[in-house]
């Protein structure tokens, strides 16, 4: 249970922060050439007030020598105690939530957040902490003090673990590996994290709502959606987010700036993600598949999307005249039709169309260029469809059924035409624009 909990809680930057500190003061090197403690034990995490004095007060047995390291310990049981360095044993455990800890030290400190107790106030604006090296973390938000550099980039982090987690993204290293599936990570947080996707566990539940999530993070986001709290406010256009990451992210729209480019093809991107998710174009892998016909996609998003087909759900109505849509997308497209508002317009010859999509595929009238070759005869098309509608004529495919008579069509549009027959309907200009999208 333990291991579990210590991949559900990875500790924040400035416990990490502090441990690293105190890793850092000089140890005397033992037999074998191994870095174990020092002499200023008010500063070593493993001393213990109750278990050593100052010399001159008290009479002391002889010093102690650690056999594994060589470290010289003064006062009684202050060998056991640091013994449990080298065994790994952690005999204090929480009554809340089972985790293990060397020392009592620890599990008092760690107690507080179960208990809620913070005593340590910020002067600036009044946010409680359980420690105070919290405090003295966030008081860094406040001058806005960033002493730790990137000797590569010139990039300022408030934590020297924060440096070292940043580094990382330069060396390309990851030294942690996932014990399931492999998968490696730069830091062992991101490591805790992602152990949660195999475990299913959300152990992070909101008080108002009994929504569950993963990380603690997201609860924290989650709980401005109840208060209708956005801090984050761009100083360019004035619109405002709830998270910081969301408005670094939004003011790439301004900036213009694409810092992620693709190693195979160059092209660049405003976000990480969106890089990652334009990856899987080039190795061709499609991790997300349906359930119900076994269609594999390369996007969470887009089988989402997929599965409204075998659901018939259409959550997004418009409120003009009632249709219902499948997509938010759709319905944005389908408002126009209401609107008659067309905003894009084409750089040649000023034709207007009510798409970014439809302005493509009108741009290429005027370049000829014809992007998408047949892979079996050659011929080359403008637009994906068409090279989709000519391949039936080599795989004599006829997927398309008529619920009437049953005559089968090698596209949907053909199918439609036939319908016609049936209902005795005319052909309508809309029905042809249908038929024929690439004119």
């Amino acid at each position: 249970m333990s291991s579990r909990l210590d991949q559900q809680d990875p500790e924040p930057h400035h416990i990490k922060e502090e441990q690293e500190e105190l890793c850092l003061i000089q140890r005397p090197v033992g037999a074998d050439g191994e870095d174990c403690g020092g002499s200023d034990r008010k500063l070593d995490p493993d001393w213990d007030p109750h278990l050593e004095s100052d010399a001159e007060d008290s009479d002391f047995p002889e010093p102690e020598n650690s056999s594994v390291c060589s470290k010289t310990l003064i006062m009684k049981g202050s060998l056991s105690e640091h013994m449990k360095t080298h065994t790994g044993e952690k005999p204090f455990s929480c009554s809340f939530c089972g985790k293990r800890f060397r020392q009592k030290a620890g599990l008092n400190y760690h107690l507080k957040i179960h208990t809620g107790e913070k005593l340590f106030n910020c002067t600036v604006c009044g946010k409680c902490f359980t420690t105070n090296s919290g405090l003295n973390y966030h008081l860094k938000t406040h001058t806005g003090e960033k002493p730790y550099s990137c000797s590569v980039c010139g990039k300022k982090c408030r934590q020297k673990s924060a440096l070292t987690s940043h580094m990382l993204t330069h060396t390309e290293e990851k030294p942690f590996s996932c014990s399931v599936c492999g998968k490696k990570c730069a830091d062992k947080s991101n490591l805790k994290k992602h152990m949660l996707t195999h475990t299913g566990e959300k152990p992070f539940s909101c008080s108002v709502c009994g929504k569950k999530f993963k990380h603690r993070g997201n609860i924290t986001s989650h709980m401005l959606t109840h208060t209708g709290e956005k801090p984050f406010s761009c100083s360019v256009c004035g619109i405002k987010f709830r998270q910081k990451g969301s408005l670094t992210s939004h003011m790439l729209t301004h900036t213009g700036e694409k810092p992620f480019s693709c190693s195979a093809c160059g092209q660049k991107f405003r976000w990480k993600d969106t890089l990652k998710n334009h990856m899987l174009i080039h190795t061709g892998e499609k991790p997300f598949s349906c359930s119900v016909c076994g269609q594999k996609y390369t996007l969470k998003s887009t089988l989402t999307k997929h599965m409204l087909t075998h659901t018939g759900e259409k959550p997004f109505s418009c409120s003009v005249c009632g249709k219902k849509c499948t997509h938010k997308s759709t319905l944005t497209k389908h408002m126009l039709t209401h609107t008659g508002e067309k905003p894009f317009s084409c750089s040649v010859c000023g034709k207007k169309c009510a798409l970014k999509s439809t302005l493509r595929k009108h741009m290429l009238t005027h370049t000829e260029e014809k992007p998408f070759s047949c892979s079996v005869c050659g011929k080359k098309y403008r637009q994906k469809e068409s090279l989709t509608y000519h391949m039936v004529a080599h795989t004599g495919e006829t997927p398309f059924s008529c619920s009437v008579c049953g005559k089968n069509w090698s596209d949907k549009s053909g199918l439609r035409k036939h319908m016609l027959t049936h209902t005795d309907k005319p052909l309508t200009n809309t029905y042809q624009h249908f038929i024929f999208p690439w004119k």
